[in-house]
């Protein structure tokens, strides 16, 4: 008898059934926390069954495939459960047609082994697994992303080795194979929380070989090139911080706006001119490809706590999605870029950066580009004029404009080490 069969069969019993109750559960704020200890268990023993436990056994694409639809149910629940609302549904994206130079990596944290699915453009599935517990995985995860703001040390060099012998070596010859150019995260847990650009093989950082992405989930996409659009930016900013006193000031934000003002049309509403009210007026009468906030803000895994600093009071993140879908009624040309550049992931708090996921897909943006920590405001500028400098002059798509930007910085030996450059995380549409 296939008791492993038998297993499966009620484990996706059990995930239908949950999805049917998400509704139910989304209602009550305290599911929040019972979703943690009960649902996500559930997905993850069904991928522990699907998965095998080393790297010998052979498994066929349609168990892999299987894991990789319930990897995306999982993010689906988790960024609904985050607001606790039914915010988002799936929706099959076909990245081979939109980028055939694209493959998409799913780290999957098990209880006692790392277990990580790529999909490929011909929609193939690799798969590599490695022995570790949960416990020592994400010991090892907040360790790099520890080390990696320290700007005396190096001790991120071993660090992120490690991540890349988890997540990329096992694929590399694979890669190289398929002319891969741009790797699509769709992070798991503690993942959430680390600049995958940083990765290093020894000789060279990840964004050194390819354009780096982050999805919250390959079913969220709404793949769609920026360029087709124009560059329009509506930026908003603080240099000051005159209501919001525990806010230190962002003296280059200035310059900031003025290198963007080169490159792009652009609206600007800046220190006692950025406040709510001027954000709606602004926003229901111009529609804007681009919104760029250079302002203090947090992601935490309490919605509620993530928000951004204006002038007069902080945005949380329903605030913003009610302002940036007044700039769209109808839903036909939502904002593509939303750039987040002085945010920061709350400290301490293991889930803030399914805060990020969820600003990205809850603000309506097809991509956010936001910061992992508080970034060194100069050099914000420094990469935010770089990084306009390639959207607009050399047309090049978001992921490889941040990919150069980066590059740029590495070339700067003011700005080289990673604490400066690798913080800046593109979540969503890449293209």
């Amino acid at each position: 008898m296939d008791f492993k069969k038998e297993a499966i069969a009620a484990y996706l019993e059990a995930v239908r059934s949950l999805q049917i109750l998400t509704v139910d559960l989304a209602n009550n704020r305290d599911n929040q926390f019972s979703f943690q200890e009960k649902v996500d268990p559930v997905y993850r023993e069904l991928l522990s069954l699907l998965l095998p436990n080393n790297n010998q056994t052979i498994v066929s694409q349609q168990t892999l495939e299987q894991a990789r639809q319930q990897i995306e149910a999982l993010q689906v629940a988790q960024i609904n459960n985050f607001f606790n609302d039914i915010c988002v549904e799936n929706e099959p994206v076909d990245v081979a047609e939109i980028d055939p130079t694209a493959a998409i990596i799913y780290p999957i944290i098990l209880s006692d082994r790392l277990a990580v699915l790529v999909s490929l453009p011909d929609k193939s599935l690799a798969f590599h697994t490695t022995k570790i517990t949960q416990k020592e995985l994400e010991k090892q995860v907040k360790q790099f992303r520890y080390n990696i703001v320290i700007r005396s040390q190096k001790a991120f060099f071993d660090d992120g080795k490690v991540l890349y012998e988890w997540l990329i070596e096992p694929f590399r010859e694979t890669l190289e194979e398929f002319k891969i150019e741009t790797l699509l995260f769709v992070s798991d847990g503690v993942f959430r929380n680390a600049p995958m650009g940083a990765l290093y093989n020894g000789q060279k950082y990840l964004i050194e070989n390819y354009k780096v992405a982050v999805s919250p989930g390959l079913t969220l996409l709404s793949p769609k090139p920026l360029q087709n659009r124009g560059l329009k930016t509506l930026f908003g900013g603080l240099t000051e911080t005159f209501e919001q006193e525990k806010f230190v000031p962002l003296f280059y934000v200035q310059q900031e706006l003025k290198s963007i003002q080169k490159k792009v049309p652009n609206t600007a509403l800046l220190n006692e001119d950025f406040t709510l009210n001027n954000l709606e007026k602004v926003l229901k009468n111009q529609s804007f490809p681009i919104v760029h906030f250079a302002t203090h803000g947090q992601f935490s895994s309490d919605f509620e706590q993530t928000f951004i600093v204006a002038w007069d009071s902080y945005i949380n993140v329903l605030q913003l999605e009610k302002l940036l879908k007044e700039n769209d009624p109808r839903g036909s040309n939502p904002i593509e870029l939303l750039i987040l550049s002085a945010c920061e992931t709350a400290s301490g708090d293991s889930r803030a950066a399914l805060g990020l996921a969820g600003f990205a897909v809850r603000a309506g943006a097809r991509s956010t580009l936001a910061t992992l920590w508080s970034v060194n405001d100069q050099a914000a500028a420094v990469i935010m004029e770089q990084f306009y400098k390639e959207l607009s002059t050399n047309k090049l798509s978001k992921a490889e404009a941040l990919r150069k930007a980066q590059s740029t910085m590495l070339k700067n030996r003011w700005y080289r080490h990673p604490f400066y450059w690798s913080a800046y995380t593109l979540v969503g549409n890449w293209l």
